[in-house]
């Protein structure tokens, strides 16, 4: 059945549920709301899920209750504050214009003094000054009404009142999908409620209202929320999603060590984890950050939540980072928990029919964990003493430091490394006579480095050997560097504080989003050869340069969140930024102007042009937020995803909290073009041969 909205009460009290729910209650059937475990669920539930973050509506009569789990303690005091509020003033199932205007405040929407009394004077048929049920529902009509998709849908529309399913398929071909008589019928079957439009194949404003805002028309192409990628190539052709100091909760001086920061990583498709290993008490490693003040979760707590959660996302092969600091006795220790723990998951040896020192791909890794460390013996009988005690002892080297020995690896431990063996850069050349299992980590710096001064060289090195990109020491805050720097010189594992939000996690969120979420993204063609001429640093021909008109034509916003909720009469003035990231040249942002005091349906109508020269590195990130005239503008959302994967045409972009979370229903609507670089007609990026799975590498 459709949503039934029974007025501006019920829509305010339900309006963040009805994607979930699929419908709407009135706030008169609401008997009252308990916060905590007050129901026999949530107490079932006790000890899985804070109780602050749990809310009970009770409705009156024989309606089953409705349980809540918020995403944090301040929301549900939020929903049970709202529901109570809105109670409060129902009880004569009438609403005041002074109601009205400050549930207008609760849902972010100002109106001018003249629109909203004009809005409400002409609902009040009963002319009374109040608006009883029915009249409520008029108001609502009137202010929730799109008039941008009204306008998409009267431009298709013959007659201006029905699409047919030819002007349906005119729709679909414009926007890049397939225009078929049966996906056109298939559409209207799916999303048209009225049961005579339907009968008669024909699709009425409001179906085409529920297929625009449905997952089916959004900005992400379907084809790329699974593995759509050839994943049968070696791992050092992958962009890997990958963790630094994956144990922190916060910086990396004073911040919490435990296990649920890996929780969180491996949940979001990290496919490389760090684990900072020392000596603890009773013969028992721990992992933190060493000789500062965060605490220590044992490293036996770690190793079992890494084989609880490895694979809940992905089933592709997850790389664990060890920096080892620990003595030869505890080095016994933590290869024996790794053996006892991860069982089967942890690859203890080649693979069979793999050539000597090559690397395997995804696919033939799926479901194994791989351990990265020093080996004890190599094959021309050097010793690992000397390589560095930590891969990221390197930061000394950039104050100006010295490099530190280490102490001897165990054989125990050394065995488990199989094809990720830590190894000192020492030059390109001597690297490239090293087989391609051997691998090296990089201080930001160095690596942004070797990309601006010998990107071709890095480039080929990357084609080759795996390579590690860790933040610098000094960023004792725990924030991030950008990672598009890094991608554009080939390496794969760049490892980023996850548990700091910011423009550089979106990027990486953004990466990672297509290929179904798999931590693993297909380096384009031009970047997997050994002997690959690609130069990030210089994109003006060549490989990799492919150059593409861009248009965004921003037009609306709709539900956008308050900033801070602890002033609920403040309204928020949103702009929107539409930046690329990419090689150096197709870097770019541009900004809507901002709308004075509506968060709730916000219009802009403005249109911006990039030429992307290297479409199959760039990443896409729209930004909204709240301007300010005093102080730095307050995030709102952000949707950040590959170039290659967004489609074009009339899309909803889905926004994003600052920690990656869904912010539905909160969303922006666009229209994307493309065109080739002479301005002629451009197929969807996604379609671009050289970005599909069956492109072909050496």
């Amino acid at each position: 059945m459709k949503p039934k909205r029974t007025g501006l009460k019920s829509f305010v009290s339900t309006r963040q549920t009805l994607d979930t729910l699929n419908t709407a209650v009135s706030i008169m059937e609401v008997e009252c709301v308990r916060e905590g475990c007050q129901s026999e669920t949530l107490r079932r539930m006790a000890g899985s899920v804070p109780e602050a973050r749990c809310l009970t509506v009770v409705f009156k009569g024989s309606r089953k209750s409705l349980d809540l789990v918020c995403q944090s303690p301040a929301e549900a005091q939020r929903w049970a504050r709202g529901i109570r509020t809105l109670q409060e003033r129902n009880q004569d199932d009438k609403m005041s214009y002074e109601e009205v205007q400050t549930l207008l405040q609760m849902i972010n929407i100002e109106l001018s003094e003249q629109y909203a009394l004009s809005l409400f004077q002409k609902c009040d048929r009963s002319a009374d000054g109040r608006l009883d049920h029915g009249e409520i529902e008029e108001f609502c009509r009137e202010l929730l009404r799109r008039t941008d998709l009204d306008a998409v849908f009267t431009r298709y529309s013959a007659n201006g009142c029905v699409l047919s399913t030819v002007d349906l398929r005119d729709f679909l071909q414009d926007q890049g999908e397939d225009s078929s008589l049966v996906h056109a019928q298939s559409l209207v079957l799916t999303y048209e409620l009225n049961e005579w439009a339907q009968k008669h194949q024909l699709m009425t404003p409001n179906g085409f209202t529920m297929y625009m805002l449905s997952k089916e028309n959004c900005l992400l192409d379907p084809e790329h929320s699974v593995v759509y990628q050839d994943m049968s190539r070696p791992l050092s052709h992958y962009f890997i999603s990958s963790s630094h100091n994956t144990y922190l909760s916060k910086d990396q001086l004073t911040g919490e060590s435990s296990t649920e920061p890996y929780i969180r990583a491996l949940i979001h498709g990290c496919r490389c984890v760090e684990l900072d290993c020392w000596d603890g008490d009773g013969g028992e490693p721990v992992i933190y950050h060493g000789h500062t003040l965060t605490s220590k979760v044992p490293f036996l707590e770690v190793i079992e939540t890494i084989n609880e959660y490895a694979f809940k996302t992905s089933p592709y092969p997850l790389i664990l980072s060890l920096e080892n600091h620990c003595s030869g006795e505890q080095q016994v220790a933590m290869a024996r928990h790794l053996r006892s723990i991860l069982g089967n998951k942890l690859l203890t040896g080649p693979l069979d029919g793999l050539e000597p020192g090559a690397l395997p791909s995804p696919e033939a890794l799926k479901g194994r964990i791989l351990v990265k460390g020093k080996k004890e013996q190599i094959a021309d009988g050097s010793s690992s003493s000397s390589d560095l005690s930590s891969d990221e002892e390197g930061s000394q080297a950039d104050k100006g430091g010295p490099k530190k020995a280490v102490c001897n690896i165990s054989p125990e431990l050394s065995d488990l490394v199989v094809y990720t063996r830590s190894v000192p850069f020492r030059g390109f050349s001597q690297a490239a006579r090293k087989p391609a299992t051997d691998m090296s980590s990089f201080s930001e710096s160095e690596a942004l480095r070797h990309v601006k001064e010998t990107g071709v060289h890095f480039v080929r090195h990357n084609s080759h050997q795996l390579s590690r990109v860790y933040p610098s020491g000094q960023r004792l805050q725990s924030s991030n560097f950008n990672p598009q720097e890094m991608w554009n010189g080939g390496c794969q594992i760049v490892a980023l504080n996850f548990q700091t939000p910011g423009e550089q996690m979106d990027l990486n969120q953004g990466r990672f989003l297509a290929n179904g979420l798999c931590g693993y993204f297909l380096k384009p063609p031009f970047m997997c050869q050994k002997d690959a001429t690609f130069n990030p640093e210089n994109v003006g021909g060549g490989p990799g340069h492919r150059p593409v008109l861009f248009t965004v034509r921003i037009i609306s916003a709709q539900q956008l969140p308050k900033p801070d909720w602890d002033k609920p009469t403040s309204i928020v003035d949103p702009q929107v930024w539409v930046e690329t990231y990419g090689v150096p040249i197709d870097n770019n942002k541009k900004k809507t102007n901002r709308v004075d005091n509506n968060g709730f349906n916000p219009h802009w109508d403005c249109t911006f042009n990039f030429t992307i020269h290297a479409p199959d590195l760039a990443l896409v990130r729209f930004l909204v937020e709240d301007h300010d005239y005093t102080s730095r503008n307050d995030f709102l959302g952000q949707f950040t995803l590959p170039f290659t994967s967004l489609r074009t045409g009339y899309r909803h972009v889905r926004l994003r909290r600052l920690d990656g979370s869904s912010m539905s229903p909160s969303s922006l609507f666009v229209h994307l073009k493309i065109a080739s670089g002479d301005g002629s007609p451009s197929k969807s990026p996604s379609k671009s041969p050289s970005h599909t799975g069956a492109a072909t590498h050496p």
